[in-house]
């Protein structure tokens, strides 16, 4: 018996499938796969088949043909093809996730492409099926030429390819806004923006911090739900932070602070929650700078945080990143504004590159505590 892969459009009509299969069956051809790929001209059958070895390829397509199958490609296969493709897809995307430079090597064993060449032109060929040259749309800038001389590619295959460079991208953007920041003390922190799959490392900072910090987060409410954290940690408008220890040398990754920022039109309002460990060392002074950054690229026009009236610390912290407009009182809250001039220019973003490290000021080493303040927004989470 040899393994063959099988490509041919049928009428997408009850029973055509049918007919194609018994046609197959007759000549002792097993299926072992089989994917439908929707087009224009009719459903493209992609199958993987057990054939006798007596078989020719000149055969196989003249089986086709009698069960009312057209335009056939058939090729001899190997044993790798019984993987089923959504598996190879996932596998792949695994890949991505550790090396999103293996781009080209992923979409050409995805697609059993000949070549997969970078271009710097813009724009996405339309998916069609029987085409032989795939363009996909790179993010980042420009596209990727993909070629492949049979069989030609259908639509679903565009899809996947193009998920595959999406997600490359992602694992890109994220990278290169990752930095790592040298504390005063000579510790190391990754700082990086927040994504959903943080969601049990922050629930874990929650846990460990102490009622007065959380106090001082959340202005009284009791620590947050899961929902409300989900909510936090991918803004609608804004960006959350996350500043994270340990990752070298094997030993495990912990979240010791987390900042949002959450934009409402051109103003932004800022919280921070530091770990009581790393309180006292400038990471809630370094996140706040790298938030201001942000909210300044971003075209926000002021910030705002709110705390209660006696955490001074917070005034000290945004006093060593602007300079605060006049403090608001309200009972025992207090409410700072930091006007931001020049908003996306004055603070532009530094955009420091992973491979580099950045150094928090001495001076954001406040006695008092990096100041956990509030994003009223964030309370309504």
């Amino acid at each position: 018996m040899a393994l063959w892969r099988i490509r041919a459009t049928v009428d997408d009509r009850p029973g055509y499938l049918a007919v194609l299969t018994a046609s197959l069956a007759l000549r002792g051809v097993n299926i072992l796969t089989v994917q439908v790929h929707t087009t224009e001209a009719g459903a493209l059958d992609d199958f993987l088949v057990d054939a006798p070895d007596r078989l020719t390829s000149a055969d196989l397509v003249a089986a086709v043909e009698r069960g009312r199958g057209r335009d056939c490609w058939v090729a001899r296969s190997e044993a790798r093809g019984l993987v089923d493709q959504p598996t190879r897809a996932l596998g792949l995307a695994s890949r991505l996730v550790r090396d999103p430079d293996a781009l080209g090597e992923v979409l050409r064993t995805l697609l059993g492409a000949d070549a997969v060449t970078w271009r710097p032109a813009l724009g996405q060929s339309r998916p069609q099926a029987g085409v032989e040259t795939m363009r996909l749309a790179d993010p980042a800038g420009g596209s990727y030429e993909v070629l492949r001389a049979a069989p030609g590619f259908t639509p679903a295959e565009y899809a996947r390819a193009q998920a595959l460079v999406d997600l490359a991208a992602n694992v890109e953007r994220r990278t290169s806004e990752q930095v790592t920041l040298v504390l005063p003390d000579g510790a190391e922190l990754v700082v990086r923006p927040a994504v959903a799959d943080d969601l049990p490392a922050v629930a874990a900072l929650h846990s460990r911090c102490s009622v007065r910090s959380l106090r001082q987060r959340y202005l009284g409410a009791a620590s947050p739900s899961q929902r409300r954290l989900r909510r936090l940690l991918e803004p609608a408008r804004g960006v959350t932070l996350l500043a994270v220890a340990g990752g070298f040398d094997g030993t495990p990754e912990r979240v010791v602070a987390m900042a949002n920022l959450l934009a409402d039109g051109a103003v932004g309002e800022l919280s921070l929650l530091v770990e009581e460990d790393w309180q006292r060392r400038g990471v809630g002074g370094a996140l706040t700078r790298r938030l201001v950054a942000y909210a300044g690229r971003s075209g926000c026009a002021a910030l705002v945080a709110h705390a209660y009236a006696d955490n001074l610390g917070l005034l000290r912290v945004l006093q060593r990143v602007g300079r605060p407009g006049p403090v608001e009182s309200d009972g025992d809250l207090i409410t700072v504004t930091l006007p931001l001039p020049g908003a996306g220019a004055a603070t532009g973003w530094t955009g420091v590159q992973p491979a580099e490290k950045t150094s928090a000021d001495p001076a954001d080493q406040d006695p008092g505590g990096p100041a956990p303040v509030r994003s009223r927004a964030a309370g309504t989470a």
